[in-house]
């Protein structure tokens, strides 16, 4: 069987991607064919793509962590998943060995967890990346509570609305941080408790005024580089300063905001969602979290913009310009 993939023969931008037509074959042991029906975008696909993941492109390469789909077929050895059945697939695996840019694909069995009830194709494609990454940061490390401050930047992604919803149930102050105040807005109405507009406001200096000088219990970043140093500028005693992304291109250069961190004895700390999915206790927990949020309704997705397959390089770079609130998705005919 023929079907479109997406996969890039060299690292660069969102013209690197390129459609072809490949046997797709049997699942094997542990894996399991799937429909794709709508995917997901994260910057990790992006970094991927360009040569500035942690994990490095082997050529050609095929791209994609998180999507909804209907089994089509189902390998040796797997076992609570049947054919017909509409499901998720959360990034559980490398992309060297699986990606989900395709109309249908074989990803590991290992990978897929049951559609959630009430939720739409594009909200099922939506909700794992996000929603197990802030959870992992925000609850399983830094365990925040009633009246936390948490720091939030690149709010307006769909991780930056995931930690704002997950603050707001834990009783937190989700202090949403945005470059300009075109998003100011609609982050209040999203949730934020507080927005800081880094054209406008010194993150520092809003922070401790917000919290009565106390500092931030938690300040969850994407970004790195420059932007840390005011980040620990915010922190109050004891609290967690997580990274979890290098959107600036500067980690070499990110410094360790060693005075404030020694003055106020908060820690800085690196994070991935990997160390969440890779231990199946606390993954349990996790879902457990997420799924009781989506059917109680504290834990909503946000689609931001919804493109079709052949946009998939228009899509890239609408993600990569960082204009969306919320989720950027695909759907697949």
């Amino acid at each position: 069987m023929m079907t479109r993939v997406v996969r890039f023969h060299e690292i660069g931008g969102p013209e690197v991607l390129r459609f072809e037509s490949l046997e797709i074959g049997e699942p094997g042991l542990g894996e399991v064919r799937l429909r794709v029906e709508a995917i997901g975008l994260n910057r990790a696909e992006a970094a991927f793509r360009s040569g500035q993941y942690i994990e490095k492109a082997q050529l050609p390469a095929r791209l994609g962590y998180e999507a909804a789909g209907v089994i089509e077929a189902v390998g040796e050895g797997v076992k609570g998943f049947s054919v017909g059945e509409p499901i998720c697939v959360f990034p559980a695996f490398s992309m060297n060995r699986y990606g989900v840019y395709a109309e249908r694909a074989i990803v590991p069995a290992s990978a897929l967890l049951p559609h959630p009830a009430g939720l739409g194709t594009k909200e099922c494609a939506s909700i794992w990346m996000q929603y197990l990454t802030a959870y992992g940061a925000l609850i399983d490390i830094s365990k925040i509570g009633a009246g936390d401050a948490v720091v939030i930047t690149a709010a307006s992604s769909s991780v930056g609305i995931a930690a704002i919803q997950i603050a707001n149930h834990a009783g937190a102050v989700p202090i949403a941080i945005t470059r300009t105040t075109a998003k100011e807005t609609e982050l209040r109405k999203i949730g934020a408790a507080h927005v800081v507009v880094l054209e406008r406001d010194k993150i520092e200096i809003e922070v401790l005024r917000i919290t009565g000088g106390k500092g931030a219990k938690v300040a969850f970043d994407p970004i790195g580089g420059p932007i840390v140093a005011s980040l620990g500028a915010a922190m109050g005693p004891g609290g967690w300063l997580i990274l979890y992304g290098n959107l600036s291109g500067q980690a070499q250069s990110t410094v360790f905001p060693f005075g404030p961190s020694v003055m106020k004895g908060f820690a800085m700390r690196g994070y991935l969602v990997f160390e969440i999915i890779h231990d199946s206790e606390r993954l349990a927990r996790a879902r457990k979290f997420v799924e009781e949020g989506l059917r109680g309704g504290w834990l909503a997705p946000v689609i931001g913009k919804t493109f079709a397959f052949d946009q998939i390089v228009e899509a890239h770079r609408y993600l990569e310009a960082s204009e969306q609130i919320g989720k950027v998705v695909v759907t697949v005919p």
